[in-house]
């Protein structure tokens, strides 16, 4: 069934994420008390919220976007090619480009998003960020009144459980069991807040972002039983 997917109807994606402010004591006092409550069940007795927020990230109530990966093929005959790009800088900008992206180029009944995990963390994250953001949802991301066969996601996780509820796999592992390159040469997503905040170099999360966007389609590649990209083949535009 995935092999009827055609390749140019999808939009590979990944997402980085930081806490909303660099530390726990710039939270007001009603956020504080919220984060501690959010967060009870997640960190251990001798971890107190302060020392937890580093974390805060993986919550889109506490966290925000830093940068929004995408690629997609063009296919011209026995010529293949994957085309990534990045959207960074502020919140708003990177959310409002993205759907942007998706109304003018993504916006047809056929087209699809693809992510790894991504039911459960990048496309319901970036939604919430939009509605928090006060910026109404694209056609791709309202997920309000339709049917499952209906929802236009892809997720790379979800494809390698096979019915498989209990089971978490990671990219990282994806990768390396699939004969991938690993994408996780630099930095991990644990690191991305530090490389934020405390180093400020974005263009170190881009590379990272775009790497991952990258494997997630060499891993759809592989379950559709194809040969995976050459470095060739790969071009940041």
């Amino acid at each position: 069934m995935i092999k009827r997917i055609n390749l140019e109807h999808i939009l590979f994606l990944d997402i980085e994420t930081v806490p909303q402010h660099e530390n726990f004591e710039e939270l007001d006092d009603t956020s504080k008390m919220l984060w501690e409550l959010k967060s009870q069940y997640q960190r251990k007795e001798e971890i107190s919220a302060e020392e937890f927020y580093e974390r805060a990230g993986i919550w889109a109530e506490f966290g925000k976007i830093v940068c929004i990966s995408v690629g997609y093929f063009v296919l011209k005959g026995d010529v293949r090619n994957f085309r990534v790009t990045s959207f960074h800088g502020d919140e708003v900008k990177i959310l409002k480009e993205f759907k942007t992206l998706l109304e003018t180029h993504f916006n047809k009944t056929h087209h699809v998003l693809c992510a790894h995990n991504g039911k459960e963390f990048d496309f319901p994250y970036i939604a919430r960020r939009m509605i928090i953001n006060s910026i109404s949802l694209p056609f791709k991301l309202d997920l309000f009144g339709k049917k499952p066969w209906e929802v236009p996601h892809l997720d790379t996780l979800e494809l390698w459980k096979f019915g498989d509820y209990k089971t978490f796999t990671s990219l990282k592992l994806m990768a390396h069991i699939l004969g991938i390159p690993s994408p996780k040469d630099d930095i991990d997503g644990s690191q991305v807040r530090n490389v934020f905040y405390n180093e400020g170099d974005i263009d170190r999360i881009i590379i990272y972002c775009e790497k991952d966007t990258v494997t997630v389609a060499q891993i759809l590649l592989r379950l559709r039983n194809e040969p995976i990209l050459t470095e060739d083949e790969i071009l940041s535009v």
